[in-house]
This record gives structure tokens, sequence and C-alpha cells, in this order.
């Protein structure tokens, strides 16, 4: 097995162990055994857990922030024309896959692992809010919208994400959600809160 496709299997397994075992519960043992490797192999990729949970950031969530920054700053339309490609990016690449795990590890896990947090916070979190206060500057500056609350409180506009996120892992195999139509619905919400214009 070459190194890259290595490293892939092993991070495909440590989100399935993460997914159903949480953090605290994860056993690197299990990582290997999933992954069809020895755990010294693994050693030689991940030193450790927290190695094992930023390559999963790295490798998920981080590629998926840095194409929505190039397109934000591309794109020619509006910012409804904007947001939805964006909601179709985020569900199409975490929200309605694997990856969406690591979300859900942070909401349950977090506050017992603060320096995960920070690490998530800086390389997830402060990156999509920075992203959010840009698209709704633009906004702003062309006329689009009036408000700038979601420019002051961009946790307006990810917040639904989150919640798709924490309803289908408790309540998804009851009723689930179907993240991107949720998305689109707050995002006619959250134009109209702040003044939307047609031009």
């Amino acid at each position: 097995m070459e190194k890259a496709a290595r490293r892939r299997a092993i991070l495909d397994a440590a989100l399935q162990v993460f997914s159903e075992h949480g953090f605290a519960g994860t056993k690197l043992d299990e990582v290997a055994r999933r992954a069809g490797i020895a755990k010294g192999t693994l050693y030689l990729h991940f030193t450790d857990k927290e190695a094992l949970f930023r390559g999963l950031v790295e490798e998920n969530i981080a590629p998926v922030l840095a194409d929505a920054d190039h397109v934000v700053g591309l794109f020619p339309g509006t910012t409804r024309e904007l947001l939805d490609l964006l909601i179709g990016l985020l569900a199409a690449r975490i929200l309605d896959r694997p990856a969406s795990a690591i979300v859900r590890l942070m909401i349950a896990e977090g506050p017992r692992f603060p320096e995960l947090a920070a690490f998530y916070h800086r390389e997830v979190v402060a990156r999509g809010l920075a992203l959010v206060r840009q698209i709704l500057q633009r906004g702003l500056e062309r006329g689009e919208i009036t408000s700038d609350l979601g420019v002051r409180f961009p946790q307006l506009v990810i917040s639904p994400a989150i919640v798709a996120v924490v309803w289908n892992s408790m309540f998804g195999a009851i009723e689930p959600l179907d993240a991107r139509s949720f998305l689109m619905a707050h995002r006619d919400l959250l134009l109209r809160g702040l003044g939307w214009r047609e031009n």
C-alpha cells in the first residue's frame, strides 16, 4: 500500500472509530485493526489520537474551507447565489458525508479536550466565521442587504448547520432532516431579516 493510500485508510478507520466510541473511548489498536495495518505502522503517520483528529480536520474540512474562500474571492453573482453555492458545497462535502462525525465529536467532547477545541476553533470555526463576514460585507457593499447583523454575529448564519448535525445525530433514524433543504430555508429567512433587496 502506498504511503498516501495508507494514510487515507488510517484516517477513514479513525473517523469510524471516533464516530462510534467518541474521542476518549477510541483506542489506537482498534483504528489500526480497521485500517488493516500494524499499530506500529499507524505511529509512523500519527503520533497519537490528537494527531489523528488534526489529520481528519486537515483532510476533510480544511479543504472545503479553502475551496469556499477561493469561490468567494472570484464569484460574480449575487449574495443569494453565492450562499446557494456554498450551502451546496457544505452539504455535499461535510453534512451529507461521514465527515459530519467530526462536527458531532467536537460538540460532544470539545469541552473535555480544550486543546482539541482550540485547534478546531482556529482551523475551522474562526475561518468559517471570517468567510461568512466576508460574504455579508460584500452583500452590504453591493446594496443587496441593509443590515450588518450577520457581519457582527456570523453565528446566525452557521448555526443551522450545527442544528442539522445535532438533529440527525439524535433523531436521524426517527425523523431525518434534509440538511441542504434546511439550510436553504434558513437562507431565505436570513436574507429577509438582513433586508434583502433584489437589484
